[in-house]
Order: structure tokens, then C-alpha cells, then sequence
């Protein structure tokens, strides 16, 4: 009770302090969240066909067609290809005024095919790509409050610019540090990211998870025949598994916040070859950029000892980097205020029946859909950081101010990069939050558009209290590109199976119709 009552007070006194934070008046929220209503059904429409295109890192490639030919048909600038990266872009709207950056993250994740609104697992296409981390969702959240915003700043004037991005390959941490590199924020007043959650949610400072490089180690060694004269050889698979071995034995003597993790990706030809070539790619994690690169110079280190131990040589290629993330303060507090006005969305019994129908089909804790907006999460409520996941939002937040906000469009309880996490990905529930997030969004935007107070202080929190705790230092070398080739061999393999699910409105209400699954049923809701 007691924590209710404070729950209360804080909601109370964060909605009183919202004229305090912002200047953009209610009934302009009002208007733009009216906006936003009125696209619910163009939010449906492209959760569920970015969910049906299901494109893993660097190959989004229908997803990136479509999300660029909706903005260019509403008046943005779009550019494509930017930093390098094909299915990357930028599109621009507005003028004068504070430029604001609206992203979020598009690609699916390797093996995560899964039928949406079927409680058990049911792959779609046995072995494909699926979106096992709700990243379907999240632009059609970002068009859908950029074209809101775009009609309410048109009918009362309101300089601003907007520019709309998507994280590309985020599942493999590989581009955000090249879309810095190529100075895509240099002229960024405040930048909004948003991510796929089981609440209605945002926070500031340290946020307690881990930056991390990952690094491809190739081995080269000498091939001989494995059986009749193995001594002619030097086996690169032996410096493979001598480097994982020595790295096991050095996880004991690491600090406990970092997380590190392997795959060997090229393992030799056949048995009877002693392997040439060999490969291994590692993610290093650790809290803090110097803690980051201390983590890589070991694991260098130790591969260097494999090679010389095995008679081989070993090269490395840098394949992606993530900052830790760090959220800013004045914006995450404006942010709050307008999520308490919005609330969170006004769950059907089939939405919390099925919720509760995939839990239980999965084994995994039974939670209902959240009701209420979580509360603003600070450095002390959180606690002392002990390491986790990496989101390379964070090479954003350490060039502009930044914040992410989260919004209610997944299960509670569901396993992250896990074909669970795509089960409720283009049903009700999905729709529902990316609405709710996508008002709190435009809420926060007219507030930046409309008070240069919260720009200035934003700025000044980023500049006086953000940069004196570290500073930006990404494991990046001049000649590091992305790696775009990845992927590639897996969607040739993939997409002509994929394509015949992809989702068509023109005939189809909703994704579900289309393939034909009750939501109701799966629910156990009696009609």
C-alpha cells in the first residue's frame, strides 16, 4: 500500500510539473495525440508488414523500400544509403527550429521464424529469420508520431525539423558507431529513441547495461593430409580452440559485469583436412568504454598466444561496436510527464488472454499486461550496475542528448532474441502499444519544438553531467567499415520461402486474416 501511495504522489506531482517542463499546451497535445489516433490503422498496417518481411541485420532491404516510400509519399527528404550502409537512411521534414532525430531499430534475428498469435512455437519458415526482439514495431512507431506531429506543427506554425533514422543491424551492434563516424547527429539538437517493451517506460543517467566491441578473429594456418602426414600441417582450428579454451580459463579473474560470448563461424572444410583457415567472433561487454577496450586488448592477447602456440597466424576484423548507454535527464522527466498523461493502453480480455494463453504454452512466468505507466527509473533506483545486454543506441547518447522510451507492445516474461518475443509481435497487443508509444513520442517532440529551455537543458546536462563520467571512445579503427556482407548467404537461402508470407492489406485486414489464425480462440475467449 505504501508503495502504491508513492506511485501515486510521483504521477501526481509529475503531471502537476508538466507546464513546468514544457510549453506546448494540452490541448496541442491533445490535437497531436488525436493525430495519432487517427493512424492507429496505418500503425497496424506496418507493424504487421515489417513483421512479415522478417529481414535480419544489413539485408532490411523490403523493410527499408517501404518505411522510405511512406515518408517520401508524406513530404520528408528521404537519403539513402548513408554511412555506407544500403539499407540505412535518413528522412528530413521541417524548418527552422530545434532539429530533432526520431530512431529505432529494424532487423530481425537469425532462426526466429514464428506464426504471430499462436501461443506455442510454430515456425513459418523452418530455420528463417523472424523478429524475436519486437523490432517490427518500432519505425512504424516513429512514421506514425512524425506524420501527427507533421500536420499539428503545419496548422499552428511551429518551426521544427524532424529526422528519422532506422538502427540497422542493432542486432549485431554494427552500425550506430559508423552513423556518428559519418556525422549523421552533428547538427542534432536532442535525439528520441525508441524500443519494444512489456511497459510504458523511460529513464536517465547510466543505464546500467554494457557497451561491447565485437571482433572476428581469423586463424591461418597450413592444410595437409589430416591421416596420412598431419605433421605437414598447422590446424587454424586448433589456434580457434585454443583461444576459446584460454579465454574460459580467464573468465574466473574478470570483474563480474562483463559478459562474453563466442561462435565459430568458419571451423575448416572436412575431417580428413587439417583446416587452413578458421574463424571465431566474439562479443566483448564491459560498463565503460576504457573497461571495453581493456576487455578486447585481452582478448587480442590471448589470440595472438593461440596462434604462436599452434604455429599459426591470426588476424582480426572489428565487425561492430556499442557504447553504454546513458539517458539524459531533463528529457527523460519531460518524457515521464507526458506518458503519465497518455497512459498505457486499454487491454481487451483476448489481449491479457492471450498473453497468459503464450505464457503458460512456454512455461514462463504468468504476469498480466501492464496497466499502469512504470515509474521514471533513476541511477538509485536501479541500483549498483552487475552488466547485461548492449543496445548501440548508446553511441548516440554520448554524441547529442538522448533518451530511449520504451513501450507496451510485448508479453511480460518473454525471453529476449527468443522466438517467444515474436509471438505477440503483429497482433492487438502490438498495435496497441506502438498507439500509446507513439503519442508519448509527440508529446515530448512538441515540448522540445516549443521550449528552448528544455533543449538548453538538456544540453547543459549532457555537456556538465554526462560528458564529466566518461567520454565517448568507441573501439574503431580508420579502416573499419560495416560489415554489410553479413547475413547475405542466409537470405538467398531464405527470402524465396520468406516471400510467400509476406503480408498484403490490399486484401487482407489485418496479418492474422491473412494467414488465417483467430486471435479470439487463441485467446480462449467464447464468442
Amino acid at each position: 500500500m505504501k508503495l502504491a501511495a508513492n506511485i501515486l504522489l510521483a504521477t501526481t506531482a509529475l503531471i502537476a510539473a508538466a507546464p513546468a517542463l514544457a510549453a506546448a499546451s494540452p490541448a496541442l497535445k491533445a490535437e497531436v495525440a488525436a493525430g495519432v489516433d487517427a493512424r492507429a490503422k496505418l500503425a497496424q498496417v506496418m507493424v504487421d508488414q515489417v513483421f512479415s518481411y522478417a529481414e535480419p541485420g544489413f539485408q532490411e532491404v523490403k523493410t527499408s523500400e517501404y518505411l522510405t516510400d511512406i515518408l517520401e509519399k508524406n513530404g520528408f527528404k528521404v537519403t539513402r544509403g548513408v554511412a555506407g550502409i544500403p539499407t540505412a537512411f535518413t528522412a528530413t521534414w521541417g524548418e527552422g527550429g530545434p532539429l530533432i532525430a526520431l530512431g529505432s531499430d529494424v532487423d530481425g534475428l537469425l532462426g526466429l521464424s514464428q506464426y504471430p498469435g499462436v501461443a506455442k512455437i510454430t515456425p513459418m519458415v523452418e530455420g528463417a529469420p523472424g523478429h524475436g526482439e519486437g523490432h517490427n514495431s518500432g519505425m512504424p512507431l516513429v512514421v506514425v508520431a512524425a506524420l501527427a506531429l507533421k500536420d499539428t506543427m503545419q496548422k499552428n506554425g511551429i518551426k521544427g525539423r524532424l529526422m528519422l533514422w532506422p538502427g540497422v543491424a542493432e542486432e549485431l551492434v554494427a552500425t550506430k558507431a559508423y552513423y556518428v563516424r559519418a556525422g549523421m547527429f552533428k547538427d542534432v539538437d536532442a535525439s528520441i529513441f525508441v524500443h519494444v517493451g512489456k511497459d510504458l517506460s523511460t529513464s536517465w543517467g547510466p543505464a546500467g547495461n554494457n557497451g561491447l566491441v565485437s571482433v572476428e578473429y581469423t586463424f591461418k594456418g597450413k592444410t595437409a593430409h589430416a591421416a596420412g602426414q598431419p605433421w605437414d600441417g598447422r590446424s587454424a582450428l586448433d589456434g580457434v580452440e585454443i583461444m576459446d579454451a584460454a579465454w574460459n580459463f580467464r573468465r574466473e579473474h574478470l570483474p563480474i559485469t562483463q559478459r562474453s560470448h563466442y561462435v565459430i563461424t568458419n571451423g575448416g572444410n572436412q575431417p580428413n583436412i587439417v583446416p587452413g583457415t578458421a574463424s571465431v567472433w566474439y562479443y566483448f561487454r564491459e560498463s565503460s568504454f576504457k573497461a571495453i577496450r581493456e576487455l578486447y586488448e585481452i582478448g587480442n592477447t590471448i589470440s595472438e598466444g593461440a596462434a604462436m602456440a599452434t604455429g599459426t597466424t591470426v588476424s582480426r576484423k572489428v565487425l561492430g561496436y556499442a557504447a553504454p548507454n546513458f539517458g539524459n535527464k531533463p528529457m527523460a522527466e519531460a518524457a515521464q510527464a507526458n506518458m503519465l498523461r497518455v497512459g498505457m493502453p486499454k487491454w481487451t480480455a483476448a489481449d491479457q488472454g492471450f498473453a497468459k494463453a503464450m505464457q503458460t504454452a512456454n512455461g514462463i512466468k504468468v504476469e498480466p499486461l501492464a496497466t499502469t505507466v512504470k515509474p521514471l527509473s533513476t541511477p538509485e533506483l536501479r541500483g549498483a550496475p552487475t552488466g547485461g545486454g548492449s543496445d548501440d543506441i548508446g553511441d548516440i547518447m554520448w554524441t547529442v542528448p538522448t533518451i530511449t522510451i520504451r513501450y507496451p507492445s510485448n508479453i511480460p516474461n518473454a525471453i529476449g532474441h527468443n522466438v517467444q518475443s515474436a509471438i505477440a509481435m503483429a497482433t492487438p497487443i502490438a498495435h496497441k502499444g506502438v498507439v500509446v508509444g507513439a503519442k508519448a513520442v509527440a508529446m515530448t517532440v512538441l515540448d522540445l519544438m516549443m521550449t528552448p529551455k528544455l533543449v538548453a537543458d538538456a544540453k547543459t546536462y549532457f555537456k556538465d553531467v554526462q560528458l564529466k563520467t566518461d567520454k565517448y571512445d568507441p573501439v574503431l579503427a580508420k579502416g573499419d567499415s560495416p560489415a554489410i556482407w553479413l547475413n547475405a548467404d542466409a537470405m538467398t537461402r531464405m527470402r524465396p520461402q520468406m516471400e510467400k508470407f509476406y503480408y498484403d492489406p490490399a486484401k487482407h485486414d489485418t496479418y492474422l486474416d491473412q494467414l488465417g489464425i483467430d486471435y479470439e480462440k487463441a485467446a480462449g475467449v467464447k464468442k
